[in-house]
């Protein structure tokens, strides 16, 4: 019990003289009783971050008249900040024509959103491919983003 109380003074004397950092004693407790002497915050940048979820998603074009093809897609974002989006589009010269691409809700808000990305080719010139061919590349749609 004797022990007990010492410990418990020293404990108290010693933390009372204690300053931020700084350990002052001669004799330090009974026990070893590691005491805390400083504290540090810990800081860090956030930058800027955005993610399209489903990057690797084709956009299939569909017949609606003889003369115009079109086809489109969701673009799912994930950001941390307010976005604007835009896009351009490249042909490959596999199907010559006419080719434009357009982003409908191109404004995302964080933490996620949705744009619709739509491509169309007017006036496509079939006669370079065989009849039949599938999943033939025609163009490249890249999407650009810069924050709002």
């Amino acid at each position: 019990m004797l022990r007990t109380l010492f410990i418990m003074a020293s404990v108290v004397l010693l933390a009372t003289s204690l300053q931020a950092g700084e350990i002052r004693t001669h004799d330090w407790p009974v026990q070893f009783i590691p005491l805390e002497v400083a504290s540090y915050p810990v800081v860090m940048d956030v930058g800027f971050w955005m993610e399209i979820v489903n990057q690797f998603d084709v956009i299939r074009l569909h017949p609606v008249t003889l003369v115009r093809y079109e086809g489109c897609i969701d673009v799912m974002v994930r950001t941390n900040f307010n976005l604007l989006m835009s896009c351009t589009i490249v042909p490959t010269g596999a199907v010559r024509g006419t080719y434009t691409a357009a982003l409908t809700n191109a404004a995302v808000n964080p933490p996620s959103g949705t744009a619709r990305l739509c491509v169309t080719l007017n006036n496509p010139n079939l006669t370079g491919q065989p009849g039949g061919s599938t999943n033939v590349h025609v163009a490249t749609v890249t999407v650009r983003v810069v924050p709002r």
